[in-house]
This record gives structure tokens, sequence and C-alpha cells, in this order.
């Protein structure tokens, strides 16, 4: 089989798996997912909710995310800095692209990939890892086609 083939469908099925992680989430408006990856080994794994310790209620009142849920990629990351993992050099999986300030979490974490099945509202943090070098890989879950790099200037929703 061929490496790229193979790659495809390794990226697929941990995609899979972000999603199944995601459902762990207790936020209602949106659940994410992220796993991180090395040596095809998953070595963190995170979702979108509040801080150890707080309750698990992610919207206020009015149905407003509360500024101190922590997004899928920065609960993957901070487990790493918890552990004796590194993720230099690792691949995350996530199921929506990340945002300007995962991002910043993603290229200060050596994190060389990225690999996302739905496109965020605002492309400043695909943006910025573009030009950090990240390679960026989207993944249409609907699309039974070989998977393709996200390569284009413009990420249009």
């Amino acid at each position: 089989m061929d490496e790229k083939i193979k790659q495809a469908a390794l990226d697929r099925r941990y995609l899979r798996m972000a999603s199944i992680w995601a459902e762990n989430s207790y936020c209602k408006r949106r659940q994410v997912g992220a796993l991180i990856i090395k040596n095809k080994m998953i070595i963190s794994d995170g979702y979108n909710g509040t801080p150890s310790g707080f309750e698990n209620i992610c919207e206020d009142k009015n149905n407003i995310t509360k500024p101190y849920v922590l997004h899928a990629e920065a609960n993957a990351i901070t487990k790493i800095a918890r552990s004796n993992n590194s993720s230099e050099g690792a691949t995350m999986y996530v199921t929506s692209s990340p945002c300007i300030e995962c991002a910043k979490l993603i290229i200060q974490a050596g994190i060389k990939r990225v690999v996302y099945s739905e496109r965020y509202r605002l492309a400043d943090g695909i943006d910025l890892m573009k030009r950090a070098g990240i390679e960026l890989v989207f993944i249409d879950p609907n699309d039974t086609s070989e998977l393709y790099n996200d390569t284009s200037k413009e990420n249009k929703i």
C-alpha cells in the first residue's frame, strides 16, 4: 500500500477518534475534540470545557460561552506540559480548525502538522500556522475521495 494512502487512512481514523473524544465535552453550542499523535501513539487528548474543578457548564444563561472555557487544543497541549512527553514534531488531530490563540500554542508546542475536519468561522489561526510552516490538512468527513492539503490562501466558509 502506498505511503500516502496509508497516511490518509490513518488521518481519517485519528480524526474519527477526535470526533468521538469531542463527545466528552459538556459544551452545548459546540463540542470539539483533539488528539496529539507522535510516532503513531496518542500522547495527549483534549476536548473543550471548563478548567479542572469548575462546574461542567460551558455557557451562561444567555447561551454565550464562558470566557474561561478551554479549547480542545489548549487542553491537549497543557496535558503534555504536565507529562513527561514532548509534542515536538507531533501531529494534532482536531475536529475544528484552530483559532488564533490555539494556533499560537500549537506553534510554541512544536507541533508540525495539524489535521482538521471543520473550518472555524475565522481563518486567522490557519493563516498564522501557514506562516509558521505547519503542514495543514483539511479532511471533509463527508468526502470519501482522497484527502488533500489545505494550501488555499483564503479559507472561505
